[in-house]
């Protein structure tokens, strides 16, 4: 795989891990996106401040400014509020736009380039692998979460259990 390909590829998956966060953050209303398991526990709605901070941090200057701005305030991200939907979603389009944004201004050739994140070099390549396991992690925080909420109310996001095989035969 060339580098070309590679940015197509991780653009790709990570455009699916957004959606799975979409389809999480649809299911739920307002008092369900700051429910939280316990008080060690985030609840969806800080999972996607948190993001949205990451993102744009990193994302923002990529090339010319280190990925962990100054102005960021992380610890403020993980305080808990009372965020009413429509804020969720918003926070969640923007960090999501600021990254896709940041890819579309990329070729093959900026995959090696060395960019810094919290003053560590990395090569283009290095600090979407990093973003891409961290931004997985957190969408897979909000699923397991929505999923507690919903409960049987829980629409799958992918194939439903004991559905496989048809799944397959359908093709």
């Amino acid at each position: 795989m060339n580098n070309h390909e590679y940015l197509k590829a991780v653009t790709e998956r990570l455009e699916s891990v957004k959606s799975l966060g979409d389809k999480t953050i649809e299911q739920l209303d307002g008092g369900e996106l700051n429910w939280r398991y316990n008080n060690a526990s985030n609840s969806i709605a800080v999972i996607v401040k948190h993001m949205r901070g990451n993102m744009i941090s990193r994302w923002t200057d990529v090339f010319t400014t280190d990925g962990e701005k100054p102005d960021r305030n992380r610890d403020s991200e993980f305080e808990d509020g009372q965020a009413a939907k429509e804020e969720v979603s918003e926070m969640w389009s923007e960090g999501w736009q600021v990254l896709f944004t940041a890819l579309e201004g990329m070729d093959g050739s900026d995959m090696l380039k060395i960019v810094k994140i919290r003053g560590e070099g990395h090569t283009v390549m290095e600090a979407l692998e990093r973003q891409m396991s961290h931004y997985s992690y957190h969408v897979g925080q909000m699923v397991f979460a929505g999923k507690q909420i919903k409960g049987e109310d829980w629409q799958t996001l992918s194939i439903p259990k004991g559905e496989s095989e048809e799944h397959f035969r359908k093709g």
